[in-house]
């Protein structure tokens, strides 16, 4: 099992929470399997994201992918994100 875990700062949560929800078949068709979303108590539009993939190549795909960049630009991500490839061991 894959994951990764990034960490993103937007300029508004909902806004982005919103664009989120409404990507889940976009994420889904490319190998997401789950996803949980956490605000920082001090920050909350600062986020980070703990997603389950079926492989860490589809991970890295569409972290790289256009479409994706589209969407961050759209929803408010203001710097770009961390982000964290990982196999559980």
């Amino acid at each position: 099992m894959a994951h990764i875990i990034v960490r993103q700062k937007v300029s508004d949560y909902g806004k982005w929470r919103s664009a989120f929800d409404e990507a889940i078949k976009m994420r889904k068709d490319a190998g997401e399997l789950s996803s949980r979303v956490f605000r920082m108590a001090d920050d909350p539009n600062n986020l980070l994201l703990f997603q389950e993939w079926n492989s860490v190549d589809n991970a890295a795909k569409f972290v790289q992918s256009t479409e994706l960049k589209e969407a961050m630009q759209q929803t408010g991500v203001l710097e770009q994100p961390d982000v964290y490839f990982l196999n559980e061991a």
